[in-house]
């Protein structure tokens, strides 16, 4: 058992801090917000992530977990101090590393004498960790053991938990042979491969992991957009690519972009990262592009389908959070549609089982938030599918028969089969497939 502080208790912080404790170790988890702490210490999860709720009450019960607003607490005695604060964009697109920096004087303050390991989970830019150990070396005022490690996360938001037990590879960067070896160990239980690098290296394999996974999705999304002009269908092209073994299966579903908090920021910090040795990245640039060109795509098709224009027209979007199982709004395509569909007059009726109060800072003030998919769906003109959670892919077509006004649906995430639709009394649009219509038969898509 190793005696662990996680600074930040965000989506990586908390997961981390109740994974390492559900292992076996003393973790004690520090925030500044006494609200969010006193929740914690009561097994409340200040966020939505399947299984968290569960793991952090049983290892809380256990005496392995604990939360505090205390930095001198939570770094007693501690081997390893984990930093796993945000690092949000500027406006430029770089990362904003302030609360990384106060991090490190937060250290430099309350560290134990006998010295520790500070572990880099924030996602940061190349050069980053060696500056923390500088910002804590420079603010100590006694002779205090510091080793710097960078050990960046690879966790998807609504399979968090899934993803700590059964991660590809645990990456580690460090310059000192022994602190390395101090993370391993801590990890160790998970038996999930180790990765052992140089601090930069592991730096740069974060941003590189994500901006590939991001010009993988729009690629595919072009592909997408051609293939609704020549009437192929992507899900079979998708299928017929992935089965190559270079390319694989994964991130190869059409539909109307990437959000949350990482795509979106890292695209753009390592385009930033590129100036800032003078490379322009045009790949990325062009990624990025393409992301914001597709999370339009769902009111182009709704311009061109619903007759008379969407001034004055009843709107049902199901899905506001940028991915199922979250409720997550960061860069969610939702943002976009319901201000676009706002600003044309159109009235809004939205639902998600679980991103509501989130999207209510986000979204117009004019937008009603149902109680159900039903009710979003009652007398509706047109419906937009944003986020594909299991809820709305098992709803059966006749409740947009029976409940809508005019049964068109804009499906930005081919949640149903076209073998199915074509069942069904509604007008469907999809991501770079045939459009079915009411009479049964498919047309050449309006995408």
């Amino acid at each position: 058992m190793k005696k662990i502080a996680i600074v930040g208790t965000g989506y990586v912080g908390l997961v981390t801090g109740v994974a390492l404790s559900d292992i076996g170790h003393d973790v004690t988890c520090v925030d500044i917000d006494e609200t969010k702490v006193a929740k914690m210490n009561q097994g409340k999860s200040p966020i939505y992530e399947p299984g968290l709720s569960e793991l952090m009450t049983k290892n809380i019960d256990k005496g392995n977990l604990h939360f505090t607003t205390d930095h001198s607490i939570a770094f007693r005695d501690a081997e390893a101090i984990y930093i796993a604060v945000g690092t949000p964009e500027r406006a430029d697109g770089s990362a904003n590393l302030d609360f990384v920096q106060q991090v490190a004087r937060d250290i430099a303050a309350n560290v134990s004498d006998q010295g520790a390991v500070v572990v880099t989970k924030s996602t940061v830019p190349v050069g980053t960790n060696k500056l923390v150990k500088h910002w804590i070396t420079e603010a100590l005022d006694r002779d205090v053991a510091i080793e710097v490690v960078s050990n960046p996360e690879f966790l998807r938001e609504g399979s968090a938990v899934y993803d700590t037990y059964n991660g590809d590879r645990i990456v580690i960067g460090a310059e000192s042979a022994e602190a390395a070896e101090l993370i391993e160990t801590i990890n160790k239980p998970f038996g999930v491969p180790v990765f052992r690098t140089d601090i930069e290296s592991a730096e740069m394999i974060k941003y590189a992991s994500n901006a590939f996974l991001a010009a993988k999705i729009s690629f595919i999304n072009e592909i997408g957009t051609i293939c609704g002009k020549l009437g192929a269908n992507i899900e079979d092209v998708a299928a017929g690519m992935g089965m190559d073994k270079r390319i694989g299966d994964k991130f190869l579903n059409a539909g109307i972009g990437y959000g949350g908090s990482c795509f979106p920021k890292d695209t753009k910090a390592l385009i930033q990262i590129a100036g800032g040795v003078n490379h322009k990245f045009d790949l990325l640039e062009s990624v990025i592009n393409v992301n914001n060109k597709q999370q339009q795509l769902p009111l182009d098709i709704a311009q061109m389908v619903v007759r008379g224009g969407l001034e004055g027209k009843n709107v049902a979007m199901l899905g506001l959070a940028f991915k199922p199982n979250t409720d997550d709004m960061r860069e969610s395509a939702s943002i976009v549609l319901a201000h676009k569909l706002a600003d044309l007059g159109a009235n809004i009726s939205a639902f998600d089982p679980i991103a509501m109060d989130n999207a209510k800072r986000l979204l117009p003030e004019s937008v009603h938030y149902a109680a159900s998919t039903e009710e979003a769906l009652q007398n509706a003109d047109v419906a937009f599918i944003v986020t594909e959670w299991d809820e709305f892919k098992d709803l059966p077509l006749t409740v947009f028969e029976q409940k809508m006004k005019q049964p068109i649906v804009i499906d930005g995430r081919n949640c149903y089969p076209l073998s199915y639709v074509e069942t069904a009394n509604i007008d469907y649009y999809s991501i770079g497939r045939p459009s079915v219509i009411r009479a049964g038969k498919s047309n050449q898509p309006a995408n």
